[in-house]
């Protein structure tokens, strides 16, 4: 993770030239970011996932000091805040005690989630990825 220090407090800030998923501290952070960058680019994302991992840098965090109500609220910048935090929510509650092997098996987490994950985590790298942005990340590293 980047950061910026103001008044002796790291605040998380991302780097606009790299993707989400190479500036995440947990797989729970990566998941998160997968879930929002649906249908929203990165730099969209950025600043909301800023402010949600300073709040909440971990699954348990998150369950333990946040509601749904107050995840949408975080969310609603990136718009379907609702089905978004719902997703996060259900997701939080799973990853606790995920195997780590499909990331299918968590809510909200599709092929594009699937494949960044085997990428970014298991140094897999699938060959039928769709997603331009991490079709460049392969090409490109």
């Amino acid at each position: 993770m980047f950061g910026l220090f103001i008044r002796g407090k790291m605040l998380l800030t991302m780097r606009e030239d790299l993707m989400v998923q190479q500036q995440v501290s947990n797989v729970w952070q990566h998941m998160v970011g997968v879930i929002c960058l649906n249908q929203v680019n990165r730099n969209q994302t950025k600043p909301v996932l800023t402010k949600l991992f300073d709040r909440y840098p971990t699954a348990h965090s998150l369950l333990r000091g946040c509601t749904i109500p107050m995840l949408e609220e975080l969310l609603e910048p990136l718009g379907m805040q609702r089905v978004r935090a719902k997703r996060i929510y259900k997701m939080s509650i799973q990853i606790e005690n995920w195997n780590g092997e499909d990331a299918t098996d968590l809510y909200g987490i599709g092929k594009y989630g699937s494949d960044s994950y085997r990428i970014f985590y298991k140094n897999d790298i699938p060959s039928d990825v769709e997603d331009k942005e991490l079709k460049r990340y392969i090409e490109h590293g």
